[in-house]
């Protein structure tokens, strides 16, 4: 993974909810950047996997098309 392929953001925990995090990567010996990237990955994974969140987002994308096609006009 290249610099390039990286976005920085911020990210606000609560203070349990950060040394839980610290000690959950640090006992899978990894960064918790990775351990936030899997965290994120798998969620994604879920959702991917969810047939009433692909018709929310289905829905979505046409009403966000609709409105994209009225701006244009």
């Amino acid at each position: 993974m290249s610099a390039d392929d990286l976005k920085a953001m911020t990210l606000r925990l609560q203070r349990d909810q950060a040394a839980a995090l610290t000690a959950v990567a640090a006992a899978d010996g990894v960064s918790v950047s990775d351990a936030v990237r899997a965290a994120i990955d798998a969620h994604i994974g879920a959702r991917r996997a969810d047939s009433a969140f692909q018709e929310r987002l289905r829905r979505n994308l046409e009403e966000q098309r609709e409105i994209l096609e009225r701006l244009a006009r």
